[in-house]
């Protein structure tokens, strides 16, 4: 049995490995294939077949499911109801959108759209929207968060944008009985912290701040404040170990079994907090788990404990699939498995604190290379932190919270304690502050395979117990942590990336000892590129400091994450062709004609016009050459910039031409191309932009110079090895089978 359900956990976790699914009519003809396969006793390889056809039939419809290319972009008229809990902050309204029908089109089940200035939408409500929509898409860089497979998890068909709306019919509903219950979470008084309780109770993080969510990620803390399985976990525990206690001193009834009462009992809490939180997957995962950790202690614990996890992977991924493309799914089997290992054949009883010391150790080291794989931070102060806050939250915030929350009727009582949950929160954001200080966290650069499988070996033999010869050999195996350095560039030679950033710039520069970054990307109110995009892109990318930060103007598309990375990154030097416009904490020098450095081989030229009459103008221009091939970043300059630059002097002759303004009508005139006479031309925008950018005008005068365009919503990010003479490698062409072509 364990045999077969292993084989078709195989199958239906190499879903997310598929750079490309494999054709419909060979999904259908997998699972035939697989009953061929029984009569002759080959059950691994049929199970394994079954899971792999089921896996991809279900990724297929969800892929059928998207926006229709040819509405890619347009607006319609069309009703549907909201469901989930709406985010409203800095003015936008983020939502999601069920049962959504248009007279004009067939469209996807469920939409996630965002109001900009919009009303306060409630749960539960039918509103007629004018939307632009947009088929699922996201940035891809070497190192960040993949909205694409992210969406595509949810099953979010589509993207938009609200234009105007009418409400049709009121909230009702379960999800309207949500959201009026974290409007009453909000109101009461908690010490400030009612976003936080809010998260607690209702999974809705919508109220914690950026400033918030990078101290729990700093500290490894994010898994408290999000509803997870340890919550559903720690709730069911406490059911579960109160009928226990109450059967072991006498006090439960005697005709009533207790075990079977404290499972039914503590399965149904973990059910009714599902619920509470709205009963998303990640919840419905953790439920699942429970659900079946229980049944296993009731009745088939004689047939060992890596059963309930091995079933509990198979139910979840029957029932969703695509869970496997999500960074949660893995952590959560990962750390479960890791405490089946570590505590499964322990020897004599520990106390508590030996318990929750163990736990937090093997959490550090053994979700080590997961977090590595995933490309997730680590969190240097996360054993100590989960340390002080796992029985913090769990043992006092959660209880209070909900009972606080289940008491709210009550006059007095129920606020009470939910002022005493949010001041237990409020210190611990406070202690969590300075460990976050003390220890940010750190993200290493990307890992080539062999050293990820020497991590990974060194992180198995330190959780062997201790009496295991060789065991501290695990720590000789974790210096490719520290000492493997990413390929750097050979002398005379430079490393590029255009970074895919949106409507903005940013390109990372490197030679084999400096590195240079060109822009930041954008910042819109709290998201900003520069803190979640272009600082994991650099340290993913191995780079650990820069020598210069070069902005070439004070525009928000190009200047917005400069102070994400000014206070993230250890930079030498930060220049400007607007450095008067720049707040004074980057310390920002002036851009200056003709100057002139090398680093390594390879030399760097800059320009500026000092007649400049706007902030578009006034970009300052970078030249860099190395073994002779040429690369020209132009910032925003216009056509009169180009002549001015044409008219200086300077040789602009240059394989590699960044568009000047993103593509814009009013640059990369004829005169600059005649003179540049790009062999490529790079092209950094948001898709669906509402500039226009790239204009056709200035893609067809490119193509006629038979210049190859490397755009970033078509290629991503995109990889130059400058000295090389050697086409541009875009990021999308590493296959995966959810990303749009």
């Amino acid at each position: 049995m364990r045999t077969g359900m292993s084989a078709l956990v195989a199958g239906l976790l190499l879903l997310r490995f598929l750079p490309a699914l494999p054709p419909v009519w060979l999904l259908w003809l997998l699972p035939i294939l697989g009953l061929m396969l029984l009569p002759f006793r080959s059950y691994p390889l049929a199970f394994f077949l079954f899971g792999l056809s089921w896996a991809g039939i279900s990724a297929q419809s969800a892929l059928d499911d998207r926006l229709a290319p040819q509405l890619d972009g347009r607006t319609l008229w069309l009703q549907g109801r909201v469901v989930g809990l709406p985010d409203r902050r800095d003015g936008v309204v983020r939502f999601q959108l069920q049962q959504a029908e248009s007279r004009r089109a067939e469209l996807p089940a469920r939409l996630r759209l965002a109001w900009h200035g919009g009303p306060a939408l409630r749960a539960g409500e039918v509103w007629r929207l004018a939307v632009r929509l947009k088929r699922p898409h996201g940035l891809v860089n070497p190192q960040s968060f993949d909205y694409e497979s992210w969406l595509l998890a949810q099953r979010i068909g589509a993207t938009g944008t609200v234009k105007s709306g009418q409400l049709l019919s009121a909230a009702s509903g379960p999800g309207s009985w949500r959201d009026g219950l974290r409007e009453r979470l909000l109101a009461v008084d908690a010490n400030g912290r009612e976003g936080a309780l809010a998260a607690l109770v209702l999974g809705d993080g919508s109220g914690l701040s950026v400033a918030d969510w990078r101290v729990l990620q700093d500290t490894g803390t994010v898994h408290l404040l999000v509803i997870s399985g340890q919550h559903i976990g720690l709730l069911a525990g406490l059911l579960y170990g109160l009928i226990a206690g109450l059967a072991r001193l006498g006090w439960w009834p005697r005709q009533w079994p207790w075990l079977p009462w404290a499972c039914g009992l503590a399965f149904a809490g973990a059910l009714g907090y599902g619920l509470l939180a709205g009963f998303e997957v990640p919840v419905r995962r953790a439920c699942v788990m429970v659900g079946l950790v229980l049944l296993w202690r009731w009745r088939f614990r004689h047939l060992g404990v890596f059963l309930p996890l091995l079933m509990a992977l198979v139910v979840v991924l029957l029932l969703e699939p695509l869970a496997s493309l999500q960074p949660g799914f893995w952590l959560s089997f990962g750390a479960v498995l890791l405490l089946i290992f570590i505590f499964g054949g322990r020897l004599g009883a520990w106390s508590w604190w030996q318990t929750l010391g163990r736990a937090q150790w093997a959490m550090a080291i053994g979700l080590l290379p997961l977090l590595l794989a995933l490309g997730l931070p680590v969190s240097a102060s996360g054993p100590l932190a989960n340390l002080l806050a796992v029985p913090w939250v769990g043992l006092a915030v959660v209880p209070l919270a909900l009972l606080g929350t289940l008491l709210l009727p009550l006059p007095w009582l129920g606020e009470a304690l939910l002022w005493l949950a949010g001041g237990l929160l409020k210190l611990l954001f406070m202690l969590l502050t300075q460990m976050a200080a003390w220890l940010p966290a750190w993200l290493p650069e990307t890992l080539a395979l062999w050293a990820w499988l020497l991590v990974a070996l060194g992180t198995l033999l330190l959780l062997l117990p201790a009496s295991v010869p060789l065991r501290s050999l695990g720590w000789i195996l974790l210096l490719p942590l520290f000492f493997t350095e990413a390929q750097r560039p050979a002398h005379g030679q430079a490393e590029v990336w255009m970074l895919d950033v949106g409507q903005g710039l940013a390109v990372l520069l490197r030679t084999r000892e400096h590195a240079l970054l060109y822009d930041a990307g954008p910042r819109f109110g709290d998201f900003d590129m520069g803190e979640r995009v272009v600082l994991p892109s650099l340290r993913g990318l191995g780079v650990a400091q820069l020598d210069m930060l070069l902005i070439s103007h004070a525009d928000n598309d190009h200047a917005g994450g400069a102070l994400a990375i000014r206070r993230d990154m250890a930079v030498g030097q930060v220049v400007s062709g607007e450095a008067a416009a720049l707040p004074g904490l980057l310390g920002a020098e002036s851009c200056e004609s003709g100057r002139s450095w090398q680093w390594d081989g390879v030399h760097f030229t800059t320009w500026h016009w000092a007649a400049a009459t706007d902030g578009n103008q006034a970009s300052c221009v970078l030249l860099i050459e190395a073994a002779g091939e040429r690369l020209l970043l132009t910032g925003d300059i216009d056509s009169a910039a180009e002549r001015a630059l044409l008219g200086s002097g300077l040789d602009v002759r240059a394989h590699w031409l960044l568009a000047p303004h993103h593509g814009s009508r009013s640059s990369s005139s004829q005169a600059l191309l005649d003179a540049v006479a790009p062999r490529a031309a790079l092209i950094s925008r948001g898709r669906h932009n509402a500039f226009g950018h790239p204009h056709a005008a200035v893609v067809a005068r490119y193509e006629a110079l038979s210049a190859q365009l490397y755009d970033t919503v078509e290629h991503g990010a995109v990889r130059i090895r400058l000295g090389a003479f050697a086409r541009g490698q875009g990021w999308r062409e590493h296959a995966r089978f959810w990303r749009e072509k």
